[in-house]
């Protein structure tokens, strides 16, 4: 089996209610779309969303990435050989892990569908039945995140993934408010994204929360700042989660070798798709730290991708897979069972892409061929 040839589009993806996060305020969510095809006529779709604050790339320069250098590359490949793919890719060129994923993803959906089988059962097979979904509360006042937790806790949901990150004490008011409304019974996360800086703030707020009985902190200090996360860590009690700060095989290195979290947030975008992503799972896996797997806001091809890594995996407790649900029209249908996530036994990634609705929203598009 051999590559034929590989469209990229870019599209963006309309979302029903702006996402907002501590860096930035999204009216939509911008993706590149691969979709490649074998000799023998088999289709399968990866998917890119690039964040310049967090994998260093943009959505401009991620497709000129992909139709310059790394499709033209795999042009003849083998998308069996995903180690050797991979090599290839980071031989010709340096990070850019969101470009990667793209080709990564769409090399496994197509694997998956020569041998019949799902994308979890490449992996090493399926270990979870299903995962609870959190709602993801974007940024707004005390009182309307607290609203939105009362309302979506009458739709089903029993955790939040509170996002947080723009002034110390009014995120500390935030948080104290959607506990008030929802009670001790229901999970909140926080996810920081950074926007608390430094480790003094970080304690400051935590000593002001201890008793909200948060599930975890996530990415409280920036991303590189690991000897930060190691001091929250021995001066606070709330489990602490790193995202940003972990990318590659690197970064989870030295967040082993300092302690620096009791979680990972592992997302296909930030190390370089499904293949990458199996390997960190498997160093956090032989350290004792928990996994969760975490979304740029990707489409249903991105989203059921990280999917099947974490229904794959033991070290797998939690996934934050909601952009979908988030969309107020989506290239593939992914399914859920609010508030559960269960993956079907269909090749590949088990989703089927509406082609009509990809051309609507695709802003540009390239095929590349020999």
């Amino acid at each position: 089996m051999k590559i034929k040839e590989i469209d990229i589009y870019a599209i963006r993806l309309p979302l029903v209610d702006p996402f907002i996060i501590s860096y930035h305020t999204y009216d939509d969510m911008p993706s590149i779309i691969v979709k490649l095809t074998t000799e023998e006529g088999l289709v399968g779709y990866g998917e890119a969303v690039a964040d310049e604050h967090v994998t260093g790339e943009t959505w401009e320069s991620t497709y000129a990435l992909l139709q310059n250098t790394l499709a033209p590359l795999l042009i003849g490949e083998n998308p069996m050989e995903f180690e050797r793919l991979h090599e290839k890719m980071d031989k010709a060129v340096y990070q850019a892990p969101a470009a990667k994923a793209a080709i990564d993803i769409a090399c496994y959906d197509v694997v998956g569908k020569k041998l019949g089988v799902p994308v979890y059962q490449l992996l090493g097979g399926r270990y979870h039945e299903k995962f609870p979904i959190t709602h993801v509360l974007s940024i707004g006042t005390p009182e309307s995140m607290a609203a939105e937790a009362e309302s979506r806790i009458k739709e089903g949901y029993s955790s939040f993934k509170m996002k947080v990150g723009t002034e110390v004490q009014a995120d500390v008011k935030r948080i104290q408010a959607v506990r008030e409304k929802v009670g001790e019974d229901i999970a909140i996360r926080v996810d920081v994204n950074q926007g608390w800086k430094n480790s003094a703030n970080t304690i400051t707020a935590m000593r002001q929360l201890e008793h909200t009985g948060l599930d975890w902190l996530e990415q409280p200090v920036v991303a590189d700042d690991f000897n930060g996360m190691v001091e929250i860590k021995a001066k606070t009690s709330t489990p602490l989660m790193m995202d940003e700060g972990l990318r590659g095989i690197r970064d989870m290195r030295e967040l082993i070798e300092k302690q620096a979290a009791h979680k990972v947030n592992i997302k296909l975008m930030k190390c370089g798709g499904i293949y990458p992503a199996m390997k960190l799972a498997h160093m956090a896996e032989m350290a004792g730290i928990e996994c969760q797997i975490g979304s740029m806001v990707e489409s249903s091809i991105g989203s059921a991708a990280g999917f099947h890594v974490a229904f794959s995996k033991k070290a797998f407790t939690s996934v934050e897979l909601t952009g979908p649900l988030k969309f107020s029209k989506d290239v593939g249908n992914l399914h859920y069972d609010v508030p559960f996530i269960k993956l079907n036994e269909q090749p590949g990634l088990g989703i089927e892409i509406d082609e009509a609705v990809l051309q609507e929203l695709t802003e540009y598009s390239t095929k590349v061929t020999k």
